[in-house]
């Protein structure tokens, strides 16, 4: 299974999509995972300040362009429920846009965030407590080791963190990180997980999540959970994937080696039960 984002050009970006690897459908619409919940992509940091041609250009302008939005949301919200109720003669005029942040309001629609520094994943849980959202996963998170027990904390079950096993500095905001991230977000009861913006990279997920026995001393189970049951409950679908029990998908990777040896080969790969690679 693979969450697929666009990229983080935008404080508020548009909706993502969950999709099943089924290689060799013919449609991009038979890749698609039914009755996964929806996302929608944020973003902070240098990402959707750094074009000088469009607001906004700071850091605090990307925090009141989500204040801003959300309350025109709420608004919407409330013209749309006094119509209903006749308490209006019209509804507001319909807006693709606003639909989605009310779903995000009502928690239909789970928030993913771009985000790096420690001072911004901070600001994003206090807007998003604000406005009463429970759900929310930030991605790439390379400070997250620093506000791991904020992170825990947020709302009723903690806001979740997809980050790299040991990328940085390839721009200045991300140059304060360490290896260590996912291991300390793990012991801090953080919901942690994987992920990867390299072309490729996804493939070898298994390898990105050993690395967190060499840089944190995980157990077996941690280290994989990373890749399994931990995002999955991120992307709200853990009932239907992310581990092998009776009444889930049968989506399963068979492996020459443990799955966390470097030396390991995928031999076979389960989706639906259905075998879509077969090393043979």
């Amino acid at each position: 299974t693979a969450h697929v984002m666009h990229g983080s050009a935008n404080p508020i970006g548009g909706r993502n999509e969950t999709i099943k690897l089924r290689y060799g459908v013919t449609t991009p619409d038979a890749l698609k995972m039914d009755g996964a919940p929806r996302t929608v992509k944020f973003a902070l940091g240098e990402n959707p300040t750094g074009n000088r041609t469009q607001f906004p250009r700071t850091r605090m302008g990307v925090e009141q362009v989500i204040r801003t939005a959300f309350r025109e949301a709420e608004r919407y919200m409330e013209e749309t429920q006094a119509y209903r109720e006749g308490e209006r003669t019209r509804p507001p005029a319909y807006s693709q846009r606003m639909e989605v942040l009310g779903g995000v309001l009502r928690g239909d629609i789970l928030v993913q965030a771009h985000g790096y520094r420690a001072d911004e994943l901070l600001m994003l849980m206090q807007v998003l407590e604000d406005f009463g959202v429970q759900d929310l996963v930030f991605h790439h998170v390379n400070e997250g080791f620093k506000v791991a027990p904020e992170l825990a904390a947020f709302g009723d079950d903690g806001a979740g963190a997809s980050v790299f096993s040991d990328w940085w500095a390839y721009k200045f905001e991300v140059y304060y990180s360490t290896a260590y991230n996912a291991a300390i977000l793990t012991e801090n009861g953080v919901n942690a997980s994987i992920n990867s913006d390299i072309p490729g990279e996804q493939r070898d997920l298994y390898l990105q999540a050993a690395k967190t026995q060499r840089y944190g001393d995980l157990s077996d189970q941690e280290a994989l959970s990373l890749i399994t049951i931990n995002p999955a409950r991120q992307l709200g679908i853990d009932d239907r994937v992310g581990s092998i029990e009776e009444g889930k998908a049968a989506d399963l990777a068979i492996f020459s080696e443990h799955p966390l040896s470097v030396y390991t080969e995928p031999q076979r790969t389960y989706v639906d039960g259905v075998v879509r690679f077969d090393h043979e």
